[in-house]
């Protein structure tokens, strides 16, 4: 073989080593996480560098998160919705803003926990709670709220916080709870009640139990494990205690962002997300979920729903009814404001 082939050869080889490196590289993924900062920032962590893949998340609550995709519905920004409950992911499923996909690793989790057309599927489950100050109320001379019916006490006017149902995915929980608890009627009638004795209403979920543990109030309404992590963080004065007529719970979400870039990787996540090794990362940081994974070992300090007086929390209904039942409250609770 003479000089010139010799050479038209080598350049052949290097071009064909160049195209298979090109195809083997991997693309980037964005994540919007309706979870806790540091369980995000741990999580993308080790997808990183366990799969090689460049990760990026924004942290935002439920009902910002729907929002956001809604706004970018035309040209998505991001891949991968992760964390919230699942009510949220119900009315993006309805709207078509998630894309279906069935992991192979969707068997380890309970049908009980999955969209059964494969929008959605369970990471994580916390029920809501009462959460107090012990000393904040001992302090003024009241005792510890442990049900619905007591924060109706005119002696608790303007000591409790929860979240708004417009952006907070926490607060809408609390919100269709107390529909499949008592009807709406009822329901509606309890939270015009519970208005008055509201001291502020917050954009995120967790922040009551913060506001709580500060002493800024006495009360909040928020999920158990939230209040756990704050226990742990150093307010321990914080006491919580599940409704005794009966407490909601949420279903925290995974789904995949219909049109969102780069879907081989977004499946990629969604695999190693559902792994036993995935949702063991978050107690590793402070965050108190019971795990959906079967093989999964959920944090000691969880609690499994089979332990509570829980309603029969309807995901789907609460998710096809959430704009209905939010436009319902800014218009007879918060009086069109």
């Amino acid at each position: 073989m003479n000089k010139r082939w010799q050479g038209a050869l080598i350049l052949i080889l290097c071009a064909a080593v160049l195209t298979s490196c090109a195809s083997e590289r991997k693309g980037t993924l964005t994540i919007y996480a309706g979870l806790y900062e540091d369980h995000a920032i741990k999580v993308v962590e080790a997808f990183q560098k366990e799969t090689g893949i460049k990760t990026s998340y924004v942290r935002m609550s439920g009902g910002e998160i729907l929002a956001r995709i809604r706004a970018e519905r035309s040209a998505p920004k991001a891949s991968v919705w992760y964390g919230g409950p699942a009510d949220t992911f119900v009315q993006a499923k309805a709207e078509g803003l998630l894309a279906p996909y069935l992991s192979p690793n969707a068997k380890w989790i309970d049908e009980k926990y999955k969209d059964p057309d494969n929008y959605w599927i369970g990471v994580y489950v916390g029920a809501l709670a009462l959460v107090s100050n012990r000393k904040w109320l001992q302090d003024v001379g009241l005792s510890v709220p442990q049900t619905w019916e007591d924060l109706l006490n005119p002696k608790y006017k303007g000591m409790i916080v929860m979240a708004d149902p417009r952006s907070s995915g926490t607060a809408y929980t609390i919100l269709a709870t107390l529909v499949q608890l008592w009807g709406e009627e009822k329901a509606f009638d309890y939270l015009k009640k519970l208005q008055g004795q509201v001291r502020s209403y917050t954009t995120s979920g967790s922040t009551p139990g913060r506001s709580v543990g500060m002493g800024e109030a006495g009360t909040a309404i928020m999920f158990a494990h939230d209040a756990v992590k704050f226990y742990k963080e150093g307010f321990r004065d914080l006491l919580i205690h599940y409704p005794g007529e009966g407490t909601g719970y949420e279903i925290g979400a995974m789904g995949m962002i219909r049109g969102g870039p780069n879907e081989k990787e977004a499946q990629t996540f969604i695999d190693w997300a559902l792994t036993k090794q995935a949702q063991e990362l978050g107690k590793q940081v402070g965050n108190y979920q019971w795990l959906t994974n079967r093989e999964a070992v959920s944090p000691e300090e969880a609690v499994a729903l089979e332990a509570l007086s829980v309603v029969p929390y309807d995901q789907t209904w609460a998710g096809a009814n959430r704009s209905r039942l939010i436009e319902r409250w800014v218009k007879e609770v918060q009086g069109g404001r």
